[in-house]
């Protein structure tokens, strides 16, 4: 399967897969304007064999097949424990 990924230009490490190159239209009103111009940024085949760096690309495939689309939204930040020690002490 190809894929056709799109950097969000509003918000920042977001990214939209679409399984048709330039397909906008699949994706919901709200989307749109939440993730605002979205820029190409590569395109590539999606095999069950490959590994995405920070998706599940079964996913991905599933999203794809069944929606036309995929979003990819930036990591969530990591909760350090209370008792952690300030930095340099």
């Amino acid at each position: 399967m190809r894929c056709h990924v799109y950097r969000s230009e509003k918000r920042a490490d977001t990214y939209v897969y679409l399984r048709e190159e330039g397909d906008f239209d699949c994706l919901p009103e709200p989307l749109r304007a939440s993730v605002g111009p979205l820029v190409f940024s590569l395109s590539f085949e999606l095999t069950p064999e490959r590994k995405l760096a920070r998706e599940d690309s079964e996913v991905v495939r599933t999203n794809l097949r069944e929606r036309g689309f995929h979003v990819q939204l930036p990591p969530q930040p990591m909760d350090l424990p209370d008792q952690m020690p300030a930095h340099g002490r």
